[in-house]
Parts: structure tokens; sequence; C-alpha cells
């Protein structure tokens, strides 16, 4: 069974605290806990409108609307979304499950998902959460100078979705691979390596 972030919840109410106590802990110990948010900093022109996806407390999200761009972050879990408000009340941060309807509707020049996020969705909703983050991808002519946006993914292939599962279902999404990392420092992908950074644009686009 996948461990989801609801039934980690479920099973210990304190989790979403103690989770945001050790990155807290990390960066009073002067850790570098920025390395994905470099990357998305650097994919995206400025101002651009960026969906954090899982966004837990912010630490990816505040990093970027720090750096001018225009931040949405969604997370299912209220008390951390709670803790990015503080924290940054100036971008936007709303608590979501992204296998639902209606949240931030978008279009979003570029949408990132660092964390693990996706490797705590439950597999019965992959697909629909793919299929959710695919319609709020900027299309040709409506992103930042004209350009489509782009989806960029990183998480354990330990975790039970594979790179075969996660192609074939963003291809059932209507999304498509565009370039592939082992690291959030662009060291090259390779069949051996147990987490993935995927760039994924849409196909009616690519």
């Amino acid at each position: 069974m996948t461990m989801t972030w609801k039934r980690i919840v479920a099973a210990n109410p304190d989790h979403s605290r103690s989770y945001a106590q050790r990155w807290d802990d990390m960066v009073a110990d002067g850790v570098d806990i920025d390395g994905e948010a470099r990357l998305v900093d650097a994919m995206a022109p400025r101002g651009a409108r960026i969906l954090d996806v899982g966004c837990g407390q912010g630490r990816m999200g505040i990093y970027l609307h720090e750096r001018g761009h225009q931040v949405t972050g969604v997370d299912l879990d209220p008390y951390l979304i709670e803790r990015a408000r503080e924290a940054c009340p100036g971008a936007m941060w709303e608590v979501a499950d992204l296998a639902d309807d209606g949240w931030a509707s978008g279009p979003f020049d570029l949408l990132a998902s660092a964390g693990n996020v996706l490797a705590f969705v439950d597999p019965a909703d992959r697909e629909k959460v793919l299929a959710n983050l695919a319609a709020r991808i900027a299309p040709a002519g409506e992103g930042a100078d004209g350009a489509s946006g782009r989806l960029v993914v990183g998480f354990g292939l330990d975790r039970g979705w594979t790179r075969e599962e996660f192609d074939t279902e963003a291809d059932r999404a209507g999304l498509r691979v565009e370039q592939r990392w082992s690291t959030w420092d662009l060291r090259p992908f390779t069949d051996d390596d147990g987490f993935q950074i995927a760039v994924l644009v849409r196909k009616d686009d690519a």
C-alpha cells in the first residue's frame, strides 16, 4: 500500500508539524535547501506565473516569490499552508487535493513539484493528478513570451511509481517527457538511477 500523505497524517496527527520542524532545523543548521528552487528559477523568465505543486510550508515557493515570480502554492495539508501564508503573505497559497477539480486554474508558465510530492499520490489518482496539472500548463501563445508552459517534477523511483509507469500515465494525461535528469543539479539520467527530474510539455504543443 502506498503511504499517501493522508494516510500518514491520519496515523500521526503531529506529522505535519514534525515535517515542517525538520526543514526549520535544517535551515538553522545552515543546510542548503534551495537546490530545487534555483533550477525552477533558472527555467522561468522574470515574473513568471509559477504553480508550486504540493508546496508544503512554502520552502520553494517563497524563494521564487522573493525573486519576482507570481507564485501560487497548493497543498492538501492545512497546517503547512498556514505556515506558508504566515511566512509569505504576498504569494497565493491554497489548500487543495491535486486529484480534485476547481483549484488554481491558471494557466501557469511553469508548474513545479519537488520533495517527492507525486510519490505520495494514491496510485488510483495518479492519472487524474497528471491530467489536472496538464490542464494548467499555459498552451502555446499563452505562456511567457508566447512560449508554452512546462511541468517539472522530481521524485524517487523506488516509491512504487516506476519511470515506465510514469511515462505511460503522463502520455494518457496528454503530456510528453521533454527532458529527464537524475538530480536537481542536472546530472544525466540513466535507467539505473533511483530518482528522476522530468520536464513535461503538453502533447498538443510538443
